[in-house]
């Protein structure tokens, strides 16, 4: 910080309290830990201020970072996950698992690709407008609109709905 002008410091803190509750409330609900969620979102502005000097929307970069790092939680839940169920299943040995049967909509989100997660996130899970989304992410409106229509029709298929 002490290498922040005057004028940084203050937009910065600006940002800070107008977007940290709502970043940390929408990182909540993907990681459903109070803790974990102001974790991020403080680790998320953290590394927005390294980057600072260089940025034209830093509530752009901010919520990236934020979904980046819930992907990072994710991904180290799931592997925790994994080994649970690894050893469970050596203690009980007898019991099948069906992983048809045990869908998590994180997975499901997590596996689509980053072009189809990262506008869908935005969207429904922190309720921005796709206006708002596209600026963010610097791609058109209907680009947008259409990679969202294909990751509703990605988890829809995942989950074995059919089209609506």
């Amino acid at each position: 910080m002490d290498t922040f002008r005057a004028t940084d410091r203050g937009a910065a803190e600006e940002l800070f309290n107008a977007c940290y509750p709502r970043l940390a409330g929408w990182v909540r609900r993907l990681v459903d830990d109070d803790d974990t969620a102001h974790e991020i979102a403080s680790e998320a502005f953290t590394r927005l201020l390294a980057r600072w000097a260089s940025l034209d929307n830093p509530q752009g970069y901010l919520y990236m970072i934020a979904t980046n790092l819930v992907r990072d939680h994710w991904r180290r839940t799931d592997r925790e996950r994994r080994a649970m169920r690894a050893a469970a299943s050596r203690a009980e040995a007898d019991q099948a698992i069906h992983p048809a049967q045990d869908v998590h909509v994180r997975a499901l989100i997590e596996g689509l690709p980053d072009r189809l997660r990262q506008p869908f996130l935005l969207h429904y899970y922190a309720g921005f407008p796709i206006r708002e989304v596209a600026s963010m992410l610097g791609r058109p409106e209907g680009t947008i609109k259409a990679d969202l229509h294909h990751a509703r029709t990605r988890l829809r298929a995942a989950v074995g709905e059919p089209h609506a």
